[in-house]
């Protein structure tokens, strides 16, 4: 097969950290709060302007609070399930490897006797028979599965326990229904490709009455710390971080969410991780070898896509050799400066995973399909 001639502007193609907004450049941040006290007047702004800025792109309502924690989306998650848990009986959700990782922490680490529903890659629990009297903690989308949650009908207005949802790979890129979410997380290096270890913790008035009303049995270490003599601690969601952030990835940040901002904010950043999708969704539908790994589109992805080989004679292979497969088709087109960081996840069945978020041009997509599927006949060729 003939090599394709034309390769995308930009190759990066991980889903975290994500690629960078289109136009990005160090030198478009702001630098005068860079060296100085993130307690000082000027620091206090900059990360109070983030929470104002976050709480504008994405919509969320006064009624819910918006903090900046330390270690990405997995540092805001923990904390919040530290923080929250326990107070009555839990159901944990999963359908990918981060999500299982939370069923882990609540059984093993904090040692709740919680139910628990783990569905197999490429599919979805059952939302309709949680039990809403239970807290409920799931990923909104699947990162290592490509799998999302359609919409937020099954949560009931008047359930008794909390909704604590990871939403990294889904804010900005995806509806999520602030009214029944009682306790969002995510990270800034997925949708906006910001810079990674700060995390988003986000609070309605439910997950707040549970923190000034209940104390949990196990000690928590001070940085999940979010209540003082039984109060919020609401200097925490004003930009009075609990720990020293790094003010060059607020800036970096800010700079994301100006951009947001500037191609129509949530709606823009959607619209452009749609096309994106459909840019895929035509390759899979002319591409005999590729399915997506979430077959029901109604819980597909926007931003992580997971793709599935099914030739005949790659799907023969074992799960080894299909990964070693994949891995050669990786390298051939990081040789080339065409994709990189597109491979699978580890725990995932063998397969691809190219990030389609907002800062992906569709453009680059649609330049590196032909490519992907000339890495894949080249392999196979050599079978």
């Amino acid at each position: 097969m003939e090599q394709p001639s034309q390769k995308p502007n930009c190759p990066n193609f991980s889903s975290g950290p994500c690629a960078k907004r289109p136009g990005w450049s160090a030198s478009s941040l702001r630098t005068e709060s860079l060296g100085r006290s993130h307690r000082s007047s000027l620091g206090k702004e900059r990360l109070k302007l983030a929470i104002d800025k976050t709480r504008a792109v994405l919509g969320v309502p006064d009624t819910h609070r918006i903090g900046i924690v330390p270690a990405s989306d997995t540092g805001a998650f923990e904390m919040a399930m530290w923080s929250l848990l326990g107070a009555r009986p839990v159901t944990t959700l999963a359908w990918e490897s981060f999500g299982q990782g939370w069923v882990t922490d609540v059984l093993k680490q904090l040692k709740i006797d919680a139910k628990s529903d783990v569905a197999a890659y490429g599919e979805i629990s059952d939302l309709a028979a949680v039990d809403q009297s239970h807290d409920v903690v799931f990923t909104w989308n699947g990162t290592t599965s490509g799998v999302k949650v359609p919409n937020g009908d099954w949560i009931a207005d008047d359930r008794e326990g909390l909704t604590l949802c990871d939403a990294t790979s889904a804010a900005f890129a995806q509806d999520l229904p602030w009214d029944k979410l009682d306790c969002t997380t995510y990270s800034w290096q997925k949708v906006l490709g910001g810079e990674a270890q700060h995390g988003i913790l986000i609070l309605g008035p439910r997950a707040v009455e549970r923190l000034e009303s209940y104390t949990p049995a196990w000690p928590l270490p001070k940085i999940f710390r979010m209540t003082k003599g039984g109060k919020l601690i609401e200097g925490i969601f004003k930009g009075e971080t609990i720990n020293t952030p790094s003010m060059l990835c607020v800036e970096d940040y800010i700079d994301a969410l100006e951009w947001a901002e500037s191609i129509g904010g949530f709606d823009g950043m959607k619209a452009r991780a749609n096309s994106n999708l459909a840019v895929l969704e035509d390759f899979v539908a002319n591409t005999p070898w590729a399915e997506f790994l979430a077959a029901d589109p109604a819980i597909r992805s926007n931003t992580s896509v997971c793709l599935s080989v099914v030739d005949d004679a790659v799907s023969a292979l074992s799960d080894d050799d299909q990964r070693a497969f994949l891995k050669r088709m990786e390298k051939k087109l990081a040789a080339e400066n065409v994709a990189f960081d597109f491979g699978g996840y580890r725990d995932a069945p063998p397969g691809l995973r190219i990030w389609c978020g907002a800062t992906v041009e569709a453009s680059d997509l649609k330049a590196l399909m032909p490519w992907l599927d000339w890495a894949f006949q080249s392999e196979k060729a050599a079978l």
